[in-house]
């Protein structure tokens, strides 16, 4: 198993348009066949000191292995979205994990 978890930092973390644009943006990634599960999330309504807030918008993609995971990192239509709603975020951290 590989997880991809990225969360994205919106330039203009106050507007509900541009969420709502990388959410969309964000659901023509889930037809590429490599991708087994994927979850578009915004913070959770909790608080304690251990949680992130500051996020607008997490993507979280379980894939069989790497392999996979680098042919969804090159596949068109994740190379489009790129393109297309990249001047949306100002910050992305990606955390890439696999199986203990």
């Amino acid at each position: 198993m590989f997880v991809h978890h990225v969360y994205f930092w919106l330039k203009n973390p106050d507007s509900a348009a541009d969420k709502a644009k990388l959410i969309e943006g964000l659901n023509t990634l889930k037809g590429i066949k490599q991708i087994k599960m994927a979850h578009i999330g915004v913070p959770a309504n909790t608080n304690r000191s251990v949680i992130e807030r500051g996020y607008a918008v997490s993507w979280l993609l379980f894939f069989d292995n790497q392999q996979e995971q680098d042919v969804y990192q090159e596949h068109p239509v994740h190379l489009k979205f790129v393109e297309n709603y990249s001047q949306l975020w100002e910050k992305v951290i990606v955390y890439d994990s696999v199986d203990a």
